[in-house]
């Protein structure tokens, strides 16, 4: 059983998204700012996380940091209607999804299910890592086992989402992919998301692996087509 934690400031919301949840089969814990979200983190130990953007105490964006400082916990933050900024934020600062007020159950439950799934890859399904050898391009080494990039013999540190796109990627050097079929592959046919997604976590890899971000020499871009590697040998 999968545990949840939902933060989210409104009782009457949260005690929805619990019902649901709940009935959906996941173990669920409720935090009600972000003080008890950090603190509910540590002792529960959930395998993802329902996050509001504004809550008192901590915000939803701070609490998002101090998670990833510590875990690659799933994160799916929920954003104000319509609020393009609070989507690229979250995303920017390592979230794996978000959702909108307001959203129905169907879609919250696809998108917890998208990434919990991810989360817990299962050899042979569609964009999942299903090849343990070691992919070496330049300096830069990917451990699919270990969900691991380093560069030069040092560790990067990545997102679940990071890793997934880098290695998608990897497994096609030169072959360049739309932000469609990222999205499709990467996020799940389920994922209720936009291409703007996929721009963002290019640019989060790129300031990981990239020695100077503004112009990749690994990581590219074919202008109006979508992103691809580049072989080490050109």
């Amino acid at each position: 059983m999968s545990k949840i934690l939902v933060v989210d400031d409104e009782k009457p919301i949260s005690d929805i998204i619990k019902f649901n949840l709940t009935k959906e089969g996941y173990d669920v814990a409720v935090a009600m700012d972000g003080r008890e979200a950090l603190d509910l983190f540590e002792s529960e130990e959930p395998d993802l996380v329902l996050l509001d953007q504004m809550l008192p105490e901590i915000e939803g964006t701070e609490v998002l940091r101090q998670i990833r400082t510590k875990s690659q916990t799933p994160v799916i933050m929920v954003t104000a209607k319509d609020s393009e900024i609070d989507k690229v934020l979250g995303l920017e600062m390592g979230a794996d999804d978000y959702v909108t007020k307001p959203f129905s159950n169907r879609e919250l439950l696809a998108r917890i299910k998208a990434n919990l799934r991810r989360q817990s890859p299962v050899s042979g399904q569609s964009g999942q890592i299903d090849d343990s050898s070691d992919i070496k391009i330049g300096a830069l080494t990917i451990h699919p086992d270990a969900y691991m990039v380093s560069k030069n013999g040092q560790d990067i540190e990545l997102t679940h989402r990071e890793f997934e796109l880098l290695h998608h990627l990897s497994k096609h050097i030169g072959q360049v992919m739309t932000r469609d079929d990222l999205l499709q592959t990467v996020w799940g046919y389920d994922y209720f998301g936009d291409v703007r997604t996929v721009d963002v976590t290019v640019r989060r890899i790129r300031e990981k692996i990239e020695e100077t971000p503004s112009h990749p020499q690994i990581l590219m871009t074919r202008r109006g087509v979508g992103y691809y590697l580049k072989a080490s040998e050109e």
